[in-house]
């Protein structure tokens, strides 16, 4: 290449030696980003294609609540309808056995004995004097505080408070005894599912009742001794839980009318 000694060739020399020194500029990198921009939109498209076919024109974030409702109440409908079946069908075997106990001295001999039983067993409704104990959560506060030191399940009633009321009733001589209204026998357990009572296939929320028929001094003694029923006492003082003890002149206890079957045992040593 020829230079000429113009001012225009000098120029462009330097402008072209001016480029070379400069650092070069990388050329931008397109491809990853042309090649994620239809991978996103895809992934995106059948997100939405699986929700609407799972919806099928419903909402998925309709509350089920409703719906588990009404459940529990045809559950509660079905156990009640059983009940009543099973209790209908106790009254025809009752009857029966009277008819074959005129014509059969030895059914009837059975049948008298197994009536003598029956208050012993639960199976015969009675009343009289007696203590009735009521166990409670404590309420909630309006602010939504706890009282000091206190923890969630300081606040509830548990199954062993109310199975050391149950306790220490029989053990202060009760003659009969009804929990929630439900005569409780040999074969009762008490059992709490979070803070409700499961009893005889029913569930029950606090407060919880239990009655008890017997001298009422001796009963209160018994509640006055149990370490189980002291500490809940105690706990109702601290926290505000609910605990009451009445003496009332007629306690009513009806007759258990419940499956008397026995499931298990074990011999005592």
């Amino acid at each position: 290449m020829e230079y000429t000694s113009g001012g225009s060739s000098w120029t462009a020399a330097l402008r072209r030696l001016g480029r070379a020194m400069l650092p070069r500029r990388r050329p931008k990198r397109t491809f990853g980003w042309s090649v994620l921009t239809p991978v996103v939109l895809a992934v995106a498209g059948m997100l939405f294609s699986l929700s609407a076919a799972t919806a099928q024109g419903t909402d998925l974030r309709d509350d089920r609540r409703p719906e588990l409702t009404n459940l529990i109440a045809e559950r509660k409908q079905e156990i009640a309808s059983s009940r009543e079946r099973a209790a209908r069908l106790r009254a025809e075997i009752d009857a029966q056995q009277q008819r074959q106990a005129g014509t059969d001295g030895q059914v009837d001999s059975q049948r008298r004995r197994g009536d003598a039983e029956q208050a012993a067993a639960g199976l015969t409704a009675v009343h009289g004097p007696g203590l009735v104990v009521s166990l409670d959560d404590a309420p909630r506060r309006a602010d939504g505080t706890r009282p000091t030191g206190a923890t969630p399940d300081d606040l509830v009633v548990h199954q062993q408070d109310v199975q050391a009321v149950v306790n220490a009733l029989w053990a202060g001589g009760a003659e009969a005894m009804t929990l929630m209204g439900v005569r409780v026998i040999a074969t009762s357990a008490v059992r709490c599912v979070g803070n409700t009572l499961l009893l005889d296939g029913q569930v029950y929320s606090p407060p919880f009742v239990v009655a008890a028929i017997g001298d009422q001094a001796r009963l209160q003694r018994a509640l006055n001794a149990s370490e189980g029923v002291r500490l809940f006492s105690e706990a109702a003082e601290t926290f505000g839980l609910g605990y009451e003890v009445r003496m009332e002149a007629d306690v009513q206890a009806k007759a258990y009318d419940g499956s008397t079957a026995l499931r298990a045992a074990q011999a005592g040593s």
